[in-house]
C-alpha cells in the first residue's frame, strides 16, 4: 500500500472514531414547558376517533427543551403568542409566553441554538421569532405545503396561521432554515426525527438517546395518552392518514426504552409523570 493510501485510511479510521466518541461522549436532558391550558377538560372524542364522549382529558399546550453537555439548547417546538387570532380563538388559559416559561430552566432565548418544528400548526411554531439566534429544523414536504400548496383552492390550512408563513419564509431568505428531506434522519448526535404519521403533511417526531434511555417526543404525532393506550387516531381533521398515525404510534412504542418515554403533545397528564421543576416544567427521566 502506498504512502496516499495509508493516510488516506487513517484519516477515515480518525474520522469514524471522532464521531463515535462524540456520539458516546453527548449527553442529553429533556424538559417539558407548559406555556398555557384549556380552562375546562374536554371531550376525549375530541382527540380520539370513536373515544368516549363521557370521559373528558385536561389540554395542556407545550414545548420541548434539549439541553446538552457541549453548547446545545434545542427546542422541540416554539408555542406561540396570545396575540394571535387563532390563539385567541381557541381560548388558551394561564398563558405564559415561551420565552418566559423558559426562564425557569435557566436559560434565555438568546441561548437557544436550535428549533425543530415537528410540523407547522400555530401552536408549535408561532415563537419562532422569540428565539433571536436559532436555526430552524422542518420537514421539506410539510415546509413545501405550508407555504405553498396549502392555500390553494385544495389545500387545507386547517391550523396554520399566515403570520407564521411569513416569518418561516423570512428566516428561509435568511438562511436560517434547515429543509429535512425525509425520515429516520439524524440531525444531532442521538438526535433522529420520524415521519410517517402525517398529522399534517409530513410531521415529524423526534428520537433522543439519552445515556441508556431512549425517549420520543411525539409532539402531536399522539396528541393525548388515550390515542396510544388505545391504538386510536384522532378523528380526520387530526391527521392526514389514519393510518399512518396508528402505525407511527407503533413504531413509537419500538423505538422508546419504555412506554412510558413516549412523550403526546396536550395530555396534562405529562406534568404529572415526571420530576417536578416548577408547575410550568418538567424533567424528562
Amino acid at each position: 500500500m502506498d504512502m496516499k493510501k495509508i493516510v488516506s485510511t487513517l484519516l477515515v479510521f480518525i474520522m469514524l472514531n471522532i464521531s463515535l466518541y462524540a456520539q458516546q461522549n453527548t449527553s442529553y436532558e429533556i424538559y417539558a414547558l407548559k406555556y398555557a391550558q384549556l380552562e375546562h377538560a374536554t371531550p376525549i372524542s375530541q382527540w380520539v376517533l370513536d373515544g368516549p364522549e363521557k370521559d373528558s382529558v385536561d389540554i395542556v399546550f407545550a414545548f420541548w427543551l434539549i439541553k446538552d453537555n457541549r453548547g446545545k439548547n434545542i427546542l422541540v417546538d416554539a408555542g406561540c403568542l396570545n396575540d394571535l387570532q387563532n390563539a385567541i380563538d381557541f381560548g388558551l388559559y394561564k398563558f405564559t409566553r415561551p420565552d418566559s416559561v423558559l426562564l425557569q430552566t435557566g436559560l434565555k432565548a438568546a441561548d437557544i441554538t436550535d428549533i425543530i418544528i415537528s410540523h407547522p400548526h400555530w401552536d408549535h411554531i408561532d415563537g419562532i421569532n422569540l428565539f433571536p439566534n436559532a436555526h430552524i429544523w422542518i420537514q421539506k414536504e410539510d415546509y413545501n405545503y405550508f407555504v405553498g400548496q396549502a392555500w390553494q383552492k385544495d389545500g387545507n390550512h386547517g391550523g396554520l396561521a399566515r403570520r407564521d408563513v411569513l416569518q418561516l419564509a423570512d428566516l428561509n431568505v435568511a438562511g436560517k432554515v434547515t429543509l429535512i428531506n425525509g425520515d429516520d434522519k439524524e440531525i444531532f448526535p442521538g438526535i433522529k426525527v420520524f415521519t410517517g404519521s402525517r398529522h399534517t403533511y409530513n410531521s415529524q417526531y423526534v428520537l433522543v438517546q439519552t445515556g441508556t434511555d431512549k425517549v420520543v417526543i411525539a409532539s402531536d404525532n399522539i396528541w393525548v395518552y388515550y390515542n396510544l393506550e388505545k391504538m386510536l387516531p384522532p378523528p380526520p381533521y387530526g391527521t392526514f392518514d389514519a393510518k399512518g398515525y396508528v402505525d407511527g404510534m407503533q413504531r413509537m412504542k419500538a423505538m422508546a426504552s419504555k412506554i412510558e418515554y413516549i412523550i403526546p403533545a396536550h395530555d396534562a397528564r405529562v406534568f404529572t409523570k415526571f420530576f417536578k421543576i416548577t408547575e410550568a416544567v418538567i424533567r424528562i427521566k
